[in-house]
This record gives C-alpha cells, structure tokens and sequence, in this order.
C-alpha cells in the first residue's frame, strides 16, 4: 500500500523562519492531530529522514518525530555508526519540546537537512541533551541522550524556533552531497577535520 504524503517544504518558505506555535492541549488527543502525528512520522520515513518537524511541511505547530531504523544502520559502514554514535530507536514524538545540552562536550560531524535538499556541512552540535515535552498521547517526558540521537533532536528543535542548520554550518565546508560523499565517503571525522583544516581555520 503506497502511502500518500505532503511534499517537504524547501528553504526559503516562510514557515521555516517563524518560531512554530504551542500545540493547545486540548487538541492533542483529537483525530485530527493524530492523523498529524501519523503523517509526519510516514512522511518523515518516506524522505527518507530521521526527524521531521511540522513546520516542513508547512504547518506552524511546535511538534517533532525522530526514529532511527535498525535496517538502515545495517546498510552504513561500522565504523560510522560507531564514531557517530548512532543506535536504533523511535519512532519518538514531542510536542511543545524544551531543550537544553547536558555538559560541555560537542560534536563535529557532517549534517544535512530535507528542507535544503542536496546539501551538507560540518556542523557543531552538543554531544548530549536532555529534552522534555509532550508524547503523542498528552503525557510527559524526559529524554537525555548522547551521539547521533542528540543531534537529530538539535536539529528539529532548530526548526521550531525558525532556525536552519546553515545557520550554525561552518559555512566553508557547505557542499553538494555527491561531492561530500565522494571526497570524504569512509573515511573518519579526524580525517575529514584533517583535509579540511585550511576551511575550518579560515572560519575562525
């Protein structure tokens, strides 16, 4: 069965420029917020993506959906689940995130975004957050958590209050994924950091 879902709003609407609204709590439990819920979550699977967050495609609310899919980790190299700590969870939903780092370690790892399609940099994140919210069902949580998963919920949070990753990009390494991939496809972040030394100090 083929699933029907809305297009991915691209940079430059103004949707993914304005911090998204409160979802009302009375609205949560509604048939209609949670078709909401069940169409984010196949759209962000159809992309196919990680986290999605309402505002792409095009929807002023503040809730977003992360997963990531034990048989897609299966298809990547070892050695980049490993150093980007990435580990099969989901799908998860929050609505009406807060989110804060926990430490002060970051990480620096290539990031891309479905509303600026084709592209990618190096971004810097923070390794570990705790987020807190609302799940689909009204009920609070808590997540703290490290590596990848960390870094899919900074993004999507982003995207809540307008922001994009080329906003926090070191913007000398922004690149067309076909170039990223056939220059760095294998090879680890130290070495990745290492061919790029001459843009990452032009930056600073």
């Amino acid at each position: 069965m083929t699933v029907t879902v809305p297009p991915i709003v691209q940079t430059g609407a103004q949707v993914l420029r304005s911090p998204a609204q409160p979802v009302p709590l009375e609205r949560i439990a509604t048939p209609a917020f949670q078709e909401l819920v069940t169409l984010m979550i196949d759209t962000m699977r159809a992309a196919p993506g990680v986290g999605l967050a309402a505002p792409q495609i095009g929807l002023p609310w503040a809730v977003l959906v992360l997963e990531e899919r034990a048989e897609v980790l299966a298809t990547l190299p070892p050695i980049e689940v490993a150093e980007k700590e990435r580990v099969a969870f989901g799908p998860k939903v929050f609505i009406n995130p807060t989110l804060k780092p926990v430490g002060e370690k970051t990480a620096m790892f290539f990031e891309g975004c479905l509303s600026v399609a084709g592209f990618a940099a190096l971004v810097e994140r923070w390794h570990e957050v705790e987020i807190t919210g609302l799940d689909e069902h009204g009920v609070a949580q808590t997540w703290r958590v490290s590596g990848w998963p960390a870094r899919i919920l900074q993004h999507e949070v982003d995207h809540l209050n307008g922001t994009l990753y080329v906003d926090r990009m070191r913007t000398r390494t922004f690149s067309n994924i076909a170039q990223v991939k056939e220059r760095f496809a294998g090879k680890t972040i130290a070495e990745i950091r290492a061919l790029l030394q001459g843009e990452l100090e032009a930056e600073k």
